[in-house]
């Protein structure tokens, strides 16, 4: 059976981690916003989604910390990683079976509104098997300088593909249909 090397795992799970470090931020900075966009998919019964939707940011910097913590050890964090993932792909996918493609994805860093769009399923998705890839077993190899920069330059271009593609899915995509419809 072929071994994840230790420096594309560490890519793996710096990259999740900043991403449930920044999520988890991102809802705290305007708790009410987030509330309001987590009561809207209609997943839970309305009683204890105010509970629930405070739960969640403290949820996503707890994942990110444990991803980051040995200790925790990697089965431990990839797990609920993956399955917050999950969670997100399904609440957007029911509601875009619902019909209700108008939902908020809360995913803009404060940029504005954007709504569900089933690339965001997918996208999540990916993140989710990116994950479970860093919970399976690693080669034992010794780390070195070299790595350090493989983890560095990873995590820089895993950031600008992820904020490319976001931008082009996202943003650029849903102009250009826009324009192709008036004309």
């Amino acid at each position: 059976m072929p071994l994840l090397d230790p420096a594309i795992g560490y890519v793996i799970l710096t990259g999740g981690a900043l991403l449930f470090a920044s999520a988890g931020i991102h809802k705290l900075r305007d708790l009410s916003r987030f509330t309001a966009i987590f009561d809207a998919y209609r997943i839970l019964p309305e009683r204890p989604v105010r509970r629930v939707a405070w739960l969640v940011p403290f949820a996503e910097l707890g994942v990110a910390i444990m991803l980051l913590w040995p200790p925790a050890g990697r089965p431990a964090a990839v797990v609920p990683a993956v399955a917050v993932w999950v969670v997100y792909a399904g609440g957007m996918y029911i509601n875009i079976a619902r019909g209700r493609r108008d939902l908020d994805c809360g995913c803009t860093m404060g940029q504005g509104r954007r709504a569900i769009a089933t690339w965001m399923v997918y996208r999540n998705l990916c993140l989710a098997g990116a994950l479970g890839i860093a919970g399976l077993p690693w080669s034992s190899r010794p780390l070195n300088g070299v790595d350090l920069v493989t983890v560095i330059g990873g995590l820089i271009v895993g950031a600008t593909l992820y904020a490319s593609i976001d931008r082009l899915l996202g943003d650029v995509l849903p102009r250009t249909s826009i324009l192709r419809s008036t004309s």
